[in-house]
């Protein structure tokens, strides 16, 4: 997930004009064309790494797809909301990857319907994951999930009616949008840790039994 990150900051950086969080959308680094773009607000593109851009999109649906495939027992309890989360989430990866075979000025409706998979099922999946992640899951991890689901769902439809509350187009789309991308850096974090944590918890016990 961390790439995506990266990438963003390389793209931005390379535009002759100042990229703006409160005034680009994202999708904005993926456009393929430089052209005056008049809604939802208007703005000049030209995204000289669009084509990397594009990439980022797409690896990043890809780790969403097989993390939410493989996590299982790990993360998720057993059960149907689990599942829905996990799927909705998949969705979400789904989207990304639509969003970055077709930038926004090549097929506006295949973008857009990324961006749907993303901002709104991925969100949703954020909330109903709340609910659906394993006991060993830090208890401030699953609460903070479904919080970032809830705050991010508000945002889209904010972002959706115009309302930007003094944030700016891009910087209410970024609410709609990283809570998703953030939560995903938190549960690899856990997930990097918990091993070790398991490997403390075995080894007292490996050492009362050869003592014994």
């Amino acid at each position: 997930m961390a790439q995506f990150f990266v990438i963003h900051w390389i793209a931005e950086s390379a535009w002759a004009r100042t990229y703006s969080w409160a005034g680009n959308n994202i999708s904005d680094l993926g456009n393929a064309h430089c052209a005056l773009q008049p809604d939802p607000e208007p703005r000049y593109i030209c995204s000289p790494e669009h084509g990397l851009m594009n990439v980022s999109f797409a690896v990043l649906g890809v780790l969403f797809v097989v993390g939410a495939a493989l996590t299982g027992g790990a993360l998720w309890r057993r059960g149907r909301a689990p599942a829905l989360a996990r799927l909705l989430l998949a969705g979400a990866g789904v989207g990304f990857g639509l969003a970055g075979l077709a930038p926004a000025d090549v097929n506006e409706n295949q973008h857009v319907v990324g961006a749907l998979f993303v901002m709104a099922g991925g969100n949703i999946g954020l909330v109903v994951a709340g609910f659906g992640l394993a006991e060993h899951v830090p208890t401030l991890l699953r609460r903070g999930t479904s919080l970032l689901g809830a705050t991010a769902i508000t945002a889209f439809g904010l972002f959706l009616s115009h309302r930007y509350l003094g944030l700016g187009m891009g910087g209410m789309e970024r609410v709609a949008a990283l809570p998703l991308l953030l939560w995903a850096l938190a549960v690899g974090v856990f997930g990097l840790i918990r091993p070790a944590g398991r490997l403390e918890e075995v080894m007292p016990t490996e050492r009362v039994s050869s003592a014994g």
